[in-house]
């Protein structure tokens, strides 16, 4: 959306705020607005999520999980997946408004994405994100923004994007909604509101989410120094501010800062916290009657929700998006398409030690073993549409192989349950899997994780609950199982479906072979299994560190950076951020420097080559590392990235802009600034 249409949005809610009575607004502050007949305003469900795909509203195309989509490094394919999120959503709210369907996640108000910062791997939420980096995560969101909000009708948004959850929100999910971050200005400043500094400046990100936590004794929906201080008048942010669902409550139920719901709306709304994803806001009528708020401040958050409402020309007959209704759209063949191209981007091959990509020729039977081979929930993430059909590992390379080779199955155990006779435990793990494994050739063992035991406390739940990891190692009886096929002494391609990093420094020792697919969406088994047999090339690269052990990093409940990430790590790491291999080799050289830090216009142009014997796609990272500055710096910081198409034997120039915002350095009161020694260097 253009902003010269911006203040005419605003000026049309305001017109028709003024028209309501106090308990007509009041009654809009809810995520579920009733309608206001005698207006012409209808009700308006404002809770829809979208984060790799629409999610949670019937049919719709999955995308890999966002952990992965970051994994492609990607920023042309991270807009196509928010457009094409934003059309698929549109359509659906269009038909849904023709069947009077006003109801949750039917809207076009979608809360994504997911930008916190994924610092430690024992978090359960760590794959909705972008993964580890502060620069990585708002490339991604911006792209994914501008992809969802943008289109061919520059008056109105598509649909409307919101940049989840400020802030320093990462975990433990078992204690979120009473806890207190405890960040010093300089990790709050470096590491976790970067991201949503860039999404407003650069994305024009229509809604931000408060997360359930304090920081430091502040709650993050009550924060009025950063939602209207930093967040609107330095940062420019125009948009609307809305609570997490149930935020409000845990003000007087859990982080004990106020007494009652009366108190918590009030505070809230005071502080900036336009819209409730709950019902602590029924209770602002009464916080007014009381004296705690005033008309004023109500009218200020309700015009700047109904601002949006317009922004989406949602009472506009002529916004050209209120005409998407082809529903043969919907999950169709080429977004399907786009969907495998990004299953493929963002799968990561860890190691090969040459027998990827695999050779049909000597070969009889395949053997494909694990809990994740044919799992469903392990394609689809969470916060997840649902699929017309599912290509899962099994599918994927049964279709490779055809009538040339027999492909043998097993599930092996269960994901992760140990005390259920009904699976197979470590004394009788030959009972099945070992049957296949010893009439296989090839084995493909299928391991990992799921979203029923990693993700947001409520929707998943392992034995130690709430969803976080309390080790990095394959749960249930897989390590068992892999480690029992091993003694057979046949090739083994280990096949990973998990949402972050898991140990994985026995398979580095003794698979042949290690594949990350995350969690790939609806056609992620048919693209890893096309990268096993060679028709497509691995390319993507790991956006989290892969800790040797979790000794190695601090506690999880420590919001302090030192020792984590590849930034401030203290030591060597099994497999460090931005490291993925290829079935070919490329060659950087000729690096020049252009521009300069004084006017915002630095690059780096250099060429790429494709040196080995496979097409495939290079990522060329740009790393900045500095001198001595005002306080800590960090070991390399990412401020710079491309994706490109090579062939075998050919060489391409790229130029790579480096923003001034991306090579920022922090002092240790919080402040940013340019830094006064400073190199770059590609790494790919």
């Amino acid at each position: 959306m253009n902003h010269k249409f911006h203040e005419e949005h605003y000026q049309k809610a305001r017109e028709l705020v003024s028209q309501m009575t106090l308990e007509e607004k009041t009654s809009q502050l809810c995520n579920e607005a009733p309608a206001i007949e005698r207006l012409g305003i209808p009700s308006y469900g404002w809770w829809n999520e979208g984060l790799h795909g629409v999610a949670r509203a019937g049919v719709a195309t999955i995308f890999p999980q966002s952990i992965g989509l970051a994994a492609m490094f990607d920023q042309d394919m991270m807009k196509t997946v928010g457009d094409i999120t934003a059309l698929e959503g549109r359509i659906k709210y269009n038909w849904a408004q023709k069947n009077n369907d006003h109801s949750i996640y039917r809207g076009l108000t979608f809360w994504s994405p997911n930008i916190n910062i994924y610092r430690d791997p024992r978090w359960g939420r760590g794959h909705e994100t972008f993964g580890e980096d502060p620069y990585l995560t708002s490339v991604c969101a911006e792209n994914y923004i501008k992809g969802l909000q943008g289109g061919e009708d520059e008056r109105y948004m598509k649909a409307a994007a919101c940049a989840k959850h400020f802030a320093a929100h990462s975990g433990p999910e078992g204690i979120r909604h009473g806890f207190n971050s405890e960040v010093s200005n300089f990790d709050l400043h470096d590491t976790y509101l970067p991201a949503f500094e860039w999404c407003i400046k650069k994305a024009d990100v229509e809604g931000i989410m408060g997360a359930y936590n304090m920081i430091n004794g502040v709650h993050c929906c009550a924060n009025e120094e950063y939602m209207e201080d930093v967040m609107r008048q330095k940062w420019g942010f125009k948009g609307y501010y809305v609570s997490d669902c149930g935020a409000l409550a845990d003000m007087h139920m859990f982080c004990l800062i106020t007494h009652t719901a009366v108190e918590s709306a009030a505070l809230a709304l005071k502080s900036g916290c336009d819209l409730n994803c709950g019902q602590t806001y029924l209770h602002v009528l009464q916080a007014y009657n009381e004296g705690l708020v005033t008309e004023e401040e109500i009218d200020r958050a309700v015009i700047r929700i109904m601002a949006t409402r317009f922004k989406l020309g949602l009472f506009d007959k002529d916004c050209v998006y209120n005409n998407n209704t082809d529903y043969l759209k919907v999950e169709c063949k080429e977004h399907l398409e786009k969907a495998y191209e990004a299953a493929v981007k963002s799968t990561v091959l860890f190691k090969n030690n040459g027998i990827l990509p695999l050779k049909k020729d000597g070969i009889q039977t395949i053997g494909v073993i694990g809990p994740n081979a044919a799992n469903i929930r392990a394609l689809e993430g969470n916060y997840n549409g649902t699929a017309t059909t599912y290509h899962t590992v099994l599918d994927g390379i049964k279709e490779n192989c055809g009538d040339d080779i027999r492909v043998l199955y097993s599930e092996g155990c269960h994901l992760y349950r140990k005390n259920n006779a009904s699976w197979f435990g470590p004394s009788d793990l030959s009972s099945d899997a070992m049957t296949v494994a010893q009439n296989s050739d090839v084995i493909v063992m299928c391991l990992g994780l799921d979203s029923s035991i990693e993700g947001e406390q409520g929707d998943a739940c392992n034995e130690f609950g709430a969803g976080d990891k309390p080790s990095l190692s394959f749960p249930g009886y897989q390590v068992e199982m892999l480690e029992k096929v091993k003694e057979l002494g046949k090739p083994i391609i280990l096949v990973v479906l998990a949402g972050g990093a898991l140990d994985l420094n026995w398979s580095n020792d003794n698979c042949d072979a290690i594949l990350y697919g995350w969690y790939p969406g609806t056609m992620g088994g048919s693209a890893i299994a096309d990268i096993i047999f060679g028709k497509q090339n691995p390319s993507g690269k790991t956006p989290v560190t892969f800790y040797r052990s979790l000794d190695d990093i601090p506690a999880f409940e420590d919001y302090n950076m030192e020792g984590r990430t590849y930034r401030y790590l203290t030591k060597k790491p099994l497999y460090e951020f931005g490291y993925g291999l290829s079935y070919t080799s490329f060659e950087t050289k000729n690096e020049i420097i252009m521009g300069s830090i004084a006017d915002n216009s630095l690059s780096i142009s250099v060429d790429v080559s494709n040196t080995g014997k496979f097409d495939g796609d290079a990522v060329v990272k740009v790393y900045a590392t500095y001198g001595e500055e005002k306080y800590k710096t960090p070991n390399k910081k990412l401020c710079g990235f491309t994706r490109l198409s090579l062939t075998s034997g050919e060489t391409k120039t790229v130029t790579i802009a480096i923003d001034n915002a991306a090579i920022l350095l922090t002092d240790q009161d919080g402040s940013r600034y340019l830094p006064q020694t400073m190199k770059l260097h590609v790494e790919n």
